[in-house]
C-alpha cells in the first residue's frame, strides 16, 4: 500500500504542473500549500497510521 501511495501522489503533482505548465489552471503552489498545509500533514499522518510496519 505504500508504494501504491507514493506512486498516487507522484502522478497527482505531476498532472497538478503538466496542467500549469500548458495553461489549462492557473494556480500558484505557493498559495497552495499557505492554505492547505494542515491538511497535507493528516494525510501524511493518515499514510503513516495505516501503512506502518507490521
Amino acid at each position: 500500500m505504500k508504494g501504491n501511495f507514493a506512486a498516487i501522489v507522484l502522478v497527482c503533482v505531476g498532472t497538478f504542473f503538466l496542467l500549469t505548465n500548458l495553461g489549462y489552471i492557473n494556480v500558484s503552489l505557493a498559495a497552495l500549500l499557505r492554505t492547505w498545509w494542515p491538511l497535507i500533514l493528516i494525510v501524511v499522518g493518515l499514510s503513516l497510521f495505516f501503512t506502518g510496519k507490521r
